[in-house]
C-alpha cells in the first residue's frame, strides 16, 4: 500500500490544454486516493495545476525546490515546501520519500528525473513502481527508444518491468497496485 507518491512533470505554461486536463484529472484522483504527493514545488505549467487541484480538493502536497529557485519567485505560494541546495538534492529527496512514482509529459528536466530513477531501479537502488503517463502519445518516441535499446541488447527483456506506461489519469493507480515486483534481481544475475 502506498502514501506518498513522486510527480515529475512541465514546468512549462505553454503546453496544450490537454496537458493541464490530465494533471488536474489526477490531482483530482491523487487527493481522493488520500496520498500524499511530493513535485518540484513550482507554480506554473503542469507543476502549477496539479498543486491548485491537490489544493483545491484538501489534499496533501508537498514541493521539493532548490533554494534559487525559490529565490526566483517560481515556488508555488500555496504549497509547504522542502528547500533544498540544489537539482541533484532535490532528486534525491523527492526519489526517497516515494512508494510510487509517476511521469507526466515535460521537457528535459522531467526527462532527466525519469530517465535516473528508471537506472536506479535498473541497478535495484529503487523499487518502487514507476507509472509513465503517456497523454496525447507524448511518451511514445521515447517508449520506442526504450525498445530499441531492449532489441539490440543495450538492456535486458526483463527491464522491461521497470516501468509501467498507461494513457490517461483514471488508469494511474491500478497500474501502481499491478506493477511488477523488483528487487534488482536481475542485477545479481548479471553479475554472476
Amino acid at each position: 500500500m502506498i502514501s506518498n507518491i513522486t510527480v515529475f512533470c512541465a514546468s512549462s505554461s505553454q503546453v496544450n490544454e490537454v496537458y493541464f486536463k490530465a494533471a488536474e484529472e489526477l490531482g483530482i484522483i491523487l487527493t481522493r486516493q488520500n496520498l500524499s504527493v511530493y513535485y518540484g514545488g513550482g507554480k506554473m505549467g503542469l507543476m502549477g495545476k496539479l498543486a491548485d487541484t491537490i489544493l483545491l480538493n484538501k489534499g496533501k502536497i508537498t514541493g521539493v525546490i532548490p533554494s534559487f529557485m525559490v529565490d526566483r519567485g517560481w515556488a508555488h505560494p500555496g504549497v509547504e515546501h522542502i528547500v533544498v541546495s540544489d537539482m541533484h538534492e532535490r532528486k534525491k529527496t523527492i526519489t526517497k520519500v516515494a512508494d510510487a512514482i509517476l511521469a507526466l509529459p515535460g521537457g528535459v528536466g522531467t526527462m532527466e528525473e525519469l530517465l535516473e530513477v528508471i537506472t536506479l531501479k535498473q541497478l535495484g537502488k529503487v523499487i518502487v513502481p514507476i507509472v509513465i503517463l503517456n497523454i496525447n502519445g507524448y511518451f511514445d518516441i521515447l517508449l520506442k527508444f526504450f525498445e530499441q535499446m531492449i532489441e539490440q541488447e543495450f538492456m535486458r527483456e526483463a527491464h522491461r518491468a521497470i516501468w509501467s506506461v498507461v494513457d490517461n489519469p483514471g488508469k494511474v493507480m491500478d497500474a501502481i497496485n499491478n506493477a511488477p515486483k523488483w528487487d534488482g534481481s536481475v542485477v545479481k544475475i548479471a553479475q554472476i
